[in-house]
């Protein structure tokens, strides 16, 4: 079997369940450039896989390499595994620059897995025409969902050279510890000092994420809860941590709704299905997002889902009714009156818990394997693509960057 090498810019939990998905059906090794991510504090543990893996620079180094020791150490990688299709994440970045280049010179086709729309940030025509020659240097591309097929078409990529299934996480592990969870839930609610009924929302405490308009939707949640004398009127806790954190602590205390949040910090993997089993629904409130992840998270754990419709994962993920909502992020009223609905819903709550676990076994590693097995069998199938001199020139000069 063709041996394939993925590339990720560092493993986290949900690449590592991809991995060991893809490796039942598909003959490759895993390359993570660096042992650190820049944007999450995951626990970088990647022994006991069943495929083999290589990184190419430790944890503790520098965010912003030269150039040339990226392509270096991209090279040497390859050349020791010496891949016949080579998978790398997006289109931008040295270490991809890095991969295509050394794919280009040794003929290897190349697989592009994206995540990216057309809306998920604002476009400029002279970026779009540069990430229309990058694209067109790849054989195949993996994306997300049909928002995300829909751009990789529009940047000139055949329709049946594009396949779905990059997002997934690992459902079983959700599910299972989830319900592990509720089973022992009046003393892991105590131990971890959780409310009775909340809404929880992960994400990281940064602006795109929308959480200061989201804990205002949460106060006018409160006044429409107690205008209609709810027995039972949830709590809200914001699972995550970053550069917002204070600012987000004086808005609920501006709104005095303080009492009510909580912000248990990040938390590692092994934690994460504490949070989602003893929630009663998940928000997720994004101004833009490539995708959502913590959305699979929480559809898998059994949660109903109020979801942006700026994230890339609403239009595959959210059905109206059947287990939650899409929601104008911008929309704080909306978003209160949604909360409120959702809280009342009494007995349905477990049957759109239900819906969410249904619709997102359809999204689990698995996908990702097939979705990998299919583009890797088209790109072999492919004439290795020779680069035009504008591609080779544009290819150049972003190396170089």
């Amino acid at each position: 079997m063709e041996l394939v090498a993925v590339i990720f810019d560092n493993f986290g939990p949900y690449h590592l369940a991809r991995l060991g998905a893809a490796s039942a059906c598909v003959n490759l090794t895993a390359i993570q450039v660096c042992g650190a991510s820049a944007d999450y504090a995951w626990d970088n543990t990647i022994h006991g896989a069943e495929f083999p893996m290589a990184t190419l620079f430790p944890a503790d180094a520098p965010r912003k390499m030269q150039e040339s020791a990226i392509q270096h150490a991209m090279s040497e990688a390859l050349d020791r595994c010496n891949p016949a299709v080579v998978v790398v994440p997006g289109w931008a970045g040295k270490a991809t620059f890095s991969a295509l280049s050394w794919c280009i010179r040794h003929k290897v086709p190349i697989i592009t897995m994206s995540e990216s729309t057309a809306w998920d940030e604002q476009r400029v025509w002279w970026k779009e025409f540069v990430k229309r020659q990058i694209v067109g240097l790849y054989s195949a591309a993996l994306v997300g969902g049909r928002p995300h097929a829909d751009y990789m078409k529009m940047l000139g990529m055949p329709q049946d050279r594009v396949f779905l299934g990059y997002d997934t996480v690992d459902n079983a592990y959700f599910s299972t510890r989830a319900a592990h969870v509720r089973g022992q839930e009046p003393a892991i609610r105590a131990e971890y000092k959780l409310p009775a009924k909340y809404f929880l929302a992960s994400a990281r405490f940064i602006e795109k994420k929308n959480l200061a308009r989201l804990i205002e939707a949460y106060a006018r949640y409160r006044s429409l809860a107690e205008s209609a004398k709810a027995e039972v009127i949830w709590e809200l806790v914001l699972l995550g941590d970053g550069a917002l954190r204070q600012e987000l602590a004086i808005a609920a205390e501006t709104l005095a709704v303080t009492q009510w949040i909580h912000m248990p910090g990040f938390k590692q993997y092994p934690e994460l299905p504490v949070f989602y089993g003893l929630a009663e629904a998940f928000l997720h409130a994004s101004t833009t997002e490539q995708w959502g992840l913590v959305v699979n998270e929480a559809m898998a754990s059994g949660l109903p889902v109020l979801v942006s419709s700026r994230c890339g994962c609403t239009q595959d993920l959210v059905q109206e009714g059947v287990n939650g909502h899409a929601l104008d992020p911008h929309n704080v009223e909306e978003m209160a009156r949604r909360m409120f609905e959702i809280s009342t819903l009494g007995q349905r709550l477990a049957e759109m818990g239900e819906g969410s676990q249904r619709i997102i076994s359809r999204w689990g590693p698995e996908r990702f394997a097939a979705g990998l097995k299919s583009a890797v069998e088209k790109a072999l199938d492919e004439t290795p693509i020779k680069p035009s001199l504008a591609q080779s020139a544009i290819l150049q000069f972003l190396l170089r960057r």
